[in-house]
């Protein structure tokens, strides 16, 4: 019996994005494809790294962008590096990779073949947090940065609450209410649906 295929997380003319997701603590993988070339990429090697190496065969994916180094998000990157798929990660956290082929710059644009992803650092989570516009789409890639309902935890060494509310409210909260937010855990939102909570978060101090 022939297996349906999974449908997609969101795909217009240009693009498909999946979603998978893997490990005990139920993170988010994306495949960003672009449809013009078959060219891909993946935010996060975070666990299952037998289904990750299927998926990026399956699927074209060339290169891994990790939006911080807590060890939840990086357990299959050893894996992937193997099977010869480059990972990059923002400098301030290179050091929490085992190993690592390129570092994202702050604002750095990374091309799928068309398609074109910004790199938005936003500390606060951890030093190095980044985020990942899909030029040109409704779509934020927020790691642990921002999820419905508030930020993400900053209980950790490194982590910082001011610096993550100002992450969000510089960096994320100035795209267009529609934008699509996908986080690294649970389910999406957008910046139209969570911004005018803001005040909330910082009085709550969470």
């Amino acid at each position: 019996m022939t297996v349906a295929p999974r449908p997609a997380h969101y795909e217009d003319p240009d693009v498909r994005i999946d979603k998978i997701v893997v490990g005990p603590f139920e993170n988010n993988v994306f495949v960003i494809r672009d449809k013009a070339s078959g060219d891909a990429v993946l935010v996060d090697a975070a666990n299952e790294h037998e289904l990750l190496l299927d998926v990026s065969r399956a699927t074209g994916v060339r290169r891994v962008l990790t939006t911080h180094g807590h060890w939840d998000h990086i357990q299959a990157v050893e894996a992937l590096r193997d099977a010869g798929i480059d990972v990059g990660i923002a400098t301030a956290d290179a050091a929490m990779l085992p190993a690592y082929d390129f570092t994202i710059p702050d604002d750095d644009v990374i091309e799928v073949g068309r398609l074109r992803l910004r790199a938005i650092h936003t500390p606060g989570h951890t030093p190095g947090s980044t985020c990942f516009a899909l030029e040109g789409h409704p779509i934020v890639f927020s790691g642990d940065t921002l999820f419905p309902g508030g930020a993400g935890n900053t209980i950790s060494d490194g982590a910082s609450f001011e610096q993550i509310i100002a992450s969000i409210d510089r960096r994320l909260f100035t795209f267009p209410p529609e934008t699509l937010v996908l986080p690294g855990h649970g389910l999406d939102t957008t910046i139209g649906t969570e911004r005018p909570h803001l005040d909330e978060w910082i009085a709550r101090g969470w």
